[in-house]
């Protein structure tokens, strides 16, 4: 068993808040029982940067999900397995107060990125109904995306982009019930055009070319989907829980993490045929010591030497300081052996491979209360029964 103490949550940056997320006192989770049986309200939810970067979730279940890339079906496994989403299909929200947070490669490997991306926006609004919240973090994916770079897209997933995109003209410039929506509508688009194929259809360049167009027009900066992918950062700090795709360093704390994910969101936000447009953020986005390529904590330490392990121990220490956050939680790199912590614990792996255009393997999640930490996992192929390692 690992062992992992976390002390008192320490305060916030002194920017202000940028929302406030109540839960509803018609909601069986606005109370909270304190240990002589008295009941007191639940503290809301307090989110500081634009995109969130740090918030506050006092009492808060957390729940952190690895990569997904475009695995409708797997993203739905691992959010049933976390508790937070129906198993009868209506994809409605059952976690209650819990904070779900999802840490980046929704895209790529996959034909089902904009339902699973839809399915999240969904969540989040059922979630701050109950006193949650649901949280992404953007991954190199997203932003190789954005930049143009579709080199890992399943071609399945330019139809997706076709049919989006031919969606959207039934709702005119309502883009927030079209986005939502689509988990609801994309199963049908999907069935309709399986339906219409032909055996001919694979060799089509024309429609693989209006795929490509399709998706470009949604992910380029200033895009429809680029801008729903800017409302997230690179970086969160929940609690003192830091969530990032793949690792942080000390320089990029020293670089500013609200100004890291500020300079990204405007990016993604901003149409690149304007000549003061922004230009890709370099420390954030790129480079092998970014925040979406490090992959510094990826390495067992039974393939470090001793004086290796000792210096990733201060890397991790020192980033982990520096920010205010006493455990570090990050995906990118699939770990064979499931959701693991590595360094005292200091570091949570949880990309598991899970979607079928990677390992195809089984879903885990990391559960996260107060100071301790479990992992959820089912117990051979069936969900229903699950097993939980704990990490006290």
């Amino acid at each position: 068993m690992a062992s992992l103490y976390l002390n008192s949550l320490l305060p916030l940056p002194p920017s202000h808040p940028q929302k406030l997320i109540e839960p509803s006192s018609s909601s069986p989770s606005s109370l909270l029982s304190t240990s002589n049986g008295n009941e007191v309200s639940l503290k809301p939810i307090v989110i500081n940067g634009d995109p969130p970067t740090f918030v506050s979730a006092p009492a808060r279940r957390i729940v952190a999900v690895g990569d997904l890339h475009g695995d409708l079906g797997k993203a739905r496994d691992a959010l049933q397995m976390a508790g937070v989403l129906s198993s009868d299909g209506r994809d409605q929200w059952i976690g209650q107060d819990t904070v779900l947070v999802q840490v980046g490669d929704i895209l790529d490997r996959g034909d089902d990125e904009i339902a699973i991306l839809s399915l999240l926006r969904s969540l989040d609004g059922q979630a701050k109904a109950n006193g949650g919240a649901v949280f992404q973090v953007n991954g190199n994916h997203e932003t190789m995306n954005v930049e143009g770079d579709f080199r890992y897209v399943d071609a399945r997933a330019f139809d997706e982009c076709t049919d989006f995109l031919d969606y959207l003209e039934d709702y005119a410039q309502d883009w927030d019930k079209a986005f939502t929506n689509w988990i609801f509508e994309s199963r049908q688009w999907k069935e309709d055009r399986r339906n219409s194929q032909t055996y001919w259809d694979q060799w089509n360049v024309v429609k693989r070319q209006k795929g490509v167009i399709a998706r470009s027009i949604l992910f380029r900066p200033g895009g429809r989907l680029a801008c729903e992918l800017a409302r997230h950062g690179v970086i969160l700090r929940v609690n003192n829980w830091l969530f990032c795709h793949g690792g942080l360093l000390p320089h990029h704390v020293a670089y500013g993490v609200e100004r890291i994910n500020r300079e990204v969101s405007t990016w993604m936000r901003s149409p690149t045929n304007y000549e003061d447009s922004p230009q890709m953020p370099f420390i954030a986005t790129r480079g092998y010591d970014s925040v979406v390529w490090s992959r510094l904590y990826s390495r067992e330490t039974s393939e470090l030497e001793d004086y290796q392990i000792e210096q990733v121990n201060k890397i991790l220490h020192d980033t982990l300081e520096a920010v205010g956050a006493k455990a570090m939680v990050v995906g990118h790199t699939p770990q064979l052996s499931g959701v693991n912590c590595e360094y005292g614990c200091g570091i949570w792996r949880v990309d598991v491979g899970m979607s079928s255009g990677v390992l195809d393997s089984r879903p885990e999640v990391l559960e996260i209360r107060g100071d301790k930490a479990r992992v959820i996992r089912s117990n051979r192929d069936r969900l229903h029964e699950l097993q939980v390692a704990d990490y006290i």
